[in-house]
């Protein structure tokens, strides 16, 4: 108990000791105190008590209450911590049917923390603990189950999935995320009640779904719902490479080979987007199967480009952010990008940039690395991708040439007034020859200043500085292409 009063920040302590001052109860519940017993550092903080809405907000300066289930949000406008910024405070509660097989058709307050216990979904989020007297209230074993690392309902898992449907996919994710076995019998239960999840928003799905890909082992948490019945109604594409072997370098299934893509996107911290996108790389293989007759085995041409658009689908389908919606079917298209370093240019290199943008191209080369581990290679960076990697910073790199001076030679005729000839070029890279040395000059008062001065020389003695110019941009370009593939270790 001590260690877990030590983890409970003063703007939790604060609002329960306010509640218990004006002769309220108080515990914290749910996750928090699970998390607490895990030795988890909490995400958000809920408390239980048995005011009713309108006295918790007489008790707290700032507070708000829009739902209809009783929870009014307290604000603490000090901490930056954006776990603590709102306390979620819910009255004691009974519930109704749930005719929607989400939420209650009517909540019904309660005075007895009993009743609210016993309308949590599983046994390790309905444990409560009193921060004052620093002690426990866990009516259904929920300690019993965190050790045995088990998720289990409390009460008939029947009757819990049928009040919210959600609750089956809520089981698989807490599974995942806290490593732990699901009850043989809620199990059982879930599968019975999968079929349900038709009746649940995209969205609901969406968020449950992307906590278990954000989980450290998306790849058993995807597996898992498979296994029980749930993957059809989330992405059933993923469930058409199941059987599909592969041939050349890939020794796994299209099902297994993207679980292990995911996973090792996972195993490096990955964002969503890059999850996602190992996730469904190869997601088309199995629309784009066809038999060679000459090579005698099945082929998968053409995957990426109609990967591009199925991705899109699912994404659309999942109700995912636009800017997700975005770049992941951008990956997907150009993941089979061209690598071979003896026969790529730097010009093809420019084009893959172009295609999936500047911004993402480096998400790209991750993704590669994903997918050479999911193919069960040893190496996630052999030395032509990283000499890849390196023409990559090479086509990025901003060219040191006139086009980067603060004035052009249309600039410089104006204030010369004359017509076109050599000696506007001479100008020009006896300039860059000065920004080269020093780049706080390249501003467009000193240049012009500057090119007052160098008009009135002879074509000889521009020259003469035009090619000090050339010498000193060649000479600093091998250095910083030196230094580029030094990093990549390329040479």
């Amino acid at each position: 108990m001590e260690n877990i009063q030590t983890k409970i920040p003063k703007e939790v302590t604060h609002v329960t000791l306010t509640l218990e001052k004006a002769g309220f109860e108080a515990y914290l519940v749910g996750g928090c105190v699970r998390d607490l017993l895990l030795e988890r550092t909490p995400k958000d903080w809920d408390v239980t008590t048995n005011a009713k809405p309108e006295e918790i907000q007489e008790l707290f300066e700032h507070t708000f209450y829009e739902n209809p289930f009783g929870t009014v949000g307290i604000v603490s406008d000090e901490t930056l911590d954006e776990t603590l910024k709102t306390i979620e405070v819910t009255p004691y509660r009974l519930e109704s049917a749930y005719s929607d097989e989400r939420h209650p058709d009517t909540v019904i307050f309660s005075d007895k923390l009993e009743d609210d216990l016993k309308r949590r979904d599983f046994t390790i989020n309905a444990i409560a603990y009193n921060v004052s007297s620093e002690t426990l209230v866990d009516l259904y074993n929920g300690q019993k189950d965190l050790k045995d690392k088990i998720i289990k309902t409390v009460g008939n898992s029947e009757d819990r999935f049928n009040e919210d449907t959600l609750r089956i996919l809520r089981a698989v994710r807490f599974a995942t995320e806290l490593d732990f076995s699901i009850e043989i019998e809620t199990q059982k239960s879930i599968i019975k009640f999968s079929n349900n999840l038709e009746n649940i928003s995209q969205e609901r799905i969406r968020d449950e779904f992307t906590k278990i890909i954000m989980s450290k082992n998306p790849m058993d948490g995807v597996i898992l719902s498979q296994k029980l019945g749930l993957l059809k109604y989330i992405m059933p594409e993923l469930e058409m490479g199941m059987d599909e072997k592969q041939k050349g370098a890939h020794i796994y299934t299209i099902w297994e080979h993207n679980l292990r893509t995911l996973q090792h996107s996972a195993d490096k911290e990955m964002p969503l987007h890059l999850r996602l996108s190992a996730l469904l790389h190869d997601i088309a293989k199995p629309h784009t199967k066809r038999w060679h007759k000459e090579k005698k085995e099945w082929t998968f041409y053409g995957h990426d480009v109609v990967g591009e658009r199925v991705s899109r689908e699912i994404l659309k389908r999942l109700k995912f952010s636009g800017k997700i919606i975005d770049v992941v079917p951008k990956l997907v298209r150009n993941h089979l990008f061209f690598s071979d370093i003896d026969q790529i240019t730097l010009s093809a290199v420019r084009r893959i940039i172009a295609n999936v943008g500047p911004e993402n191209v480096w998400d790209l080369m991750k993704l590669r690395t994903c997918d050479r581990i999911g193919m069960g290679v040893p190496k996630e960076k052999p030395y032509r991708l990283r000499k890849y990697m390196a023409m990559i910073e090479e086509a990025m790199k901003d060219p040191v040439s006139v086009k980067m001076l603060k004035i052009n030679g249309n600039r410089i005729m104006e204030i010369i007034n004359e017509k076109p000839g050599p000696k506007i070029g001479l100008v020009l890279n006896a300039l860059m020859e000065e920004v080269l040395d020093n780049p706080k000059l390249n501003t467009e008062e000193y240049l012009e200043t500057k090119t007052l001065e160098l008009i009135k020389l002879s074509e000889k003695e521009l020259i003469q500085l035009s090619q000090k110019g050339i010498e000193k941009k060649t000479a600093q370009e091998e250095k910083e292409l030196k230094e580029i593939r030094d990093k990549h270790h390329v040479k």
